[in-house]
Formats: structure tokens, C-alpha cells, sequence
């Protein structure tokens, strides 16, 4: 049987000045494990996925896999990297978990390398997934969520622009095995848009 024309071709990149999110490519396999594998102490609190010795080769299957459901419009997993794409500086995304493609929300996700974080790049980042994915992207809803416990996460959502919608208790295992709170937040594409122009004057 053949399969349906593709109704959706997502963005291949947006470029800021510190920085250049776009999807991942084969050949990232060894950017991606360098920086997940120099980063392990600092992700392994919150980062169940993060593992102290990540092999270049399975990388490299992770990034295969990125591409190939970002063509389908699956999921779409994003690199955050140096503008000239010279070295990662963390990944993030916009998820499929609340349902399909034409419900039109998506949930962002979002780690930073060890050595990059703290510097205002994760907030940074969430505000440019914001303006890309409310002008460039069919989405009308972009959510966020995050440990209790994950103040720095806490932290950049609400610098970000996005408004805490409500806790989830016991809701999660985190790494360690203890149930924990999850923080749920959200922007809606006709706010934020309203919110920006006004800004805009405002500069």
C-alpha cells in the first residue's frame, strides 16, 4: 500500500546570535555523545535518558532516528548548537505527547551541557522555540513540564515567557526513585503574539 504524501514539512533551522537550533543530521553522533557524556553529573538529577558513558555509535542511531521521524512528522528533537555548528550546546525539541500533528500542541523539551549552563542560554532558547514555533510552526499551544524539585527548569520557564498552569502531584519517578511534583506550564500562540507586538513598542 503507499504511504500518504507528507501534509507537513517542518523548518530545517533557526539562527540566533548565540546560537543555531536545527534538526539533528546523520554524522551528529559524535557531538551528541561528547556533550551528553561530559555533561552525565550535571543531567543525570533530572535526565533519566543520560547515562555516564553514552557510545558514539548508539548517538549516532539516536540522531538517525531524530531525522528519520522529523521527515515522517512524528517528533521533532532539535540541537542547540555554536551558530557556526561547530559544538553542541545542549538539545531540545518540540514533542508530540499530548496527541497528533493536527491538534497543534506540542511540548517543549530541553537540556543544556554542563559548561554552557547558567549563562542564560536555556532561557534564551525557550524564548526563540516560542517566536519559531508560533510564526514558523502550526502550533497554537506550547506547554512545558518539569520536576518540583528542578528549580533551574522553574526558573526558565518563567523567564521564558510561559505561565504556570498547575501541579501535578506525585506524578512522576524521578532517577533516583523517589515520586516527585510535576510543574506544568504553557504559552497559547494568540497571547504570546499579542504579548510580543506589545513588547516590541515597548523596545
Amino acid at each position: 500500500m503507499a504511504l500518504a504524501p507528507p501534509t507537513f514539512a517542518a523548518p530545517e533551522q533557526y539562527l540566533e546570535s548565540g546560537f543555531l537550533l536545527r534538526s539533528y543530521r546523520p554524522g551528529d553522533g559524535a557531538q551528541v555523545a561528547e556533550a551528553v557524556n561530559s555533561s552525565y553529573a550535571h543531567l543525570k538529577t533530572f535526565m533519566p535518558w543520560a547515562t555516564p558513558e553514552q557510545p558514539v555509535e548508539l548517538s549516532e542511531q539516536l540522531c538517525r532516528l531524530f531525522r528519520a521521524r522529523w521527515l515522517l512528522a512524528e517528533d521533532f528533537t532539535i540541537g542547540i548548537w555554536q551558530p557556526d555548528g561547530s559544538r553542541l550546546l545542549g538539545g531540545c525539541g518540540y514533542h508530540l505527547r499530548e496527541g497528533g500533528l493536527d491538534l497543534r500542541n506540542a511540548e517543549i523539551g530541553m537540556w543544556i551541557r554542563a559548561d554552557a549552563a547558567g549563562r542564560g542560554l536555556g532561557t534564551a532558547v525557550l524564548r526563540a522555540l516560542l517566536r519559531w514555533g508560533f510564526t514558523e510552526w502550526p502550533w497554537l499551544r506550547l506547554s512545558w513540564r518539569c520536576s518540583s524539585a528542578n528549580l533551574a527548569s522553574r526558573r526558565t520557564a518563567e523567564k521564558g515567557g510561559l505561565q504556570r498552569e498547575g501541579v501535578l502531584r506525585s506524578h512522576m519517578i524521578d532517577p533516583g526513585g523517589d515520586r516527585r511534583d510535576t510543574f506544568c506550564y504553557a504559552a497559547l500562540r494568540d497571547e504570546w503574539l499579542r504579548e510580543d507586538e506589545q513588547r516590541q513598542r515597548r523596545q
